[in-house]
């Protein structure tokens, strides 16, 4: 689960409540099912106008993207196992790859190393797989575009369902009960459309943008271990360079960790 999205989203709601508790608006004002139909149906709506069926059919799998932690984007892991590989294709050559192929998950990996392993040309490697990471992006910026453009309709829907309200309030100026009434559900309209918007609709856009920068990364770095490996180019070099593409605290994460591990290693052999 991504914790981000979820404490984010629990800290929108639960401020948005406490504000209006605390400004004295009575819950029973909020509750208003013309805006809510409005403002999310209309919402809904605008977007299936507006984006063709091949991208509304993802919309699931994009809810499931922002909630969920992707646990695959291990940069650390990814620097040793390029690191190992140098150093078994340095004794054995590229073809004793073909034993880690079934291992690798990863389709872009997988494809990569296989061309390698066929003896494509290096700059024929990066074309393709470059390739593939344009389309990737294309995919996903047509996703992050969904939520955007719902953070844009929901604002302006809001403002019509204000409309749509303030127009019943007028029509009944003799009570003014009633037309304080009308007026206040007319900018409950207004608030969920603002809400929805800026609080969910573009921080989602956002949070898929964010998630595509880092798998765009990882796949960079797969291809530069990918080209050094074909090159054969030092272990230690592969991972100098791989770990260029790592922030400072990742590096000094992943080093933490290779110090545990060989910590094991040793109180294993003492063991033995």
């Amino acid at each position: 689960m991504d914790k981000t999205s979820v404490i984010g989203l629990i800290i929108g709601v639960v401020a948005i409540g406490i504000g209006v508790f605390l400004k004295g608006v009575s819950l029973e004002v909020l509750i208003n099912p013309a805006a809510f139909l409005i403002i999310i149906f209309g919402t809904i709506a605008s977007v299936l106008i507006a984006f063709p069926t091949r991208v509304i059919k993802n919309v699931p799998h994009l809810f499931k993207i922002i909630f969920t932690e992707d646990e695959n984007v291990n940069f650390g892991e990814l620097v040793k196992m390029f690191t190992e590989w140098a150093e078994l294709t340095r004794r054995e050559g590229i073809l004793a790859l073909e034993q880690k192929i079934e291992e690798i998950d990863d389709p872009f990996l997988k494809s990569g190393i296989q061309m390698a392993i066929d003896g494509q040309n290096p700059d024929f490697i990066r074309d393709v797989l470059m390739e593939k990471i344009y389309a990737m992006e294309k995919r996903h910026a047509e996703g992050a575009r969904v939520f955007s453009q719902a953070g844009t309709y929901a604002p302006t829907l809001g403002v019509l369902g204000a409309v749509v309200g303030l127009i019943a309030a007028l029509a009944n100026l003799e009570n003014m009960e009633v037309l304080g009434t009308a007026i206040s559900a007319a900018f409950v309209a207004t608030m969920l459309g603002i809400f929805t918007g800026y609080v969910l609709w573009h921080p989602f856009a956002n949070k898929l943008r964010e998630k595509s920068e880092r798998e765009v990364l990882m796949k960079e770095i797969m291809i530069e271990g990918i080209l050094s490996i074909t090159n054969g180019e030092p272990p230690t070099l592969i991972k100098d360079k791989l770990l260029s593409y790592l922030s400072a605290k990742e590096i000094e994460k992943m080093e933490k960790t290779a110090g545990e591990t060989i910590r094991q290693d040793e109180n294993y052999a003492e063991e033995r």
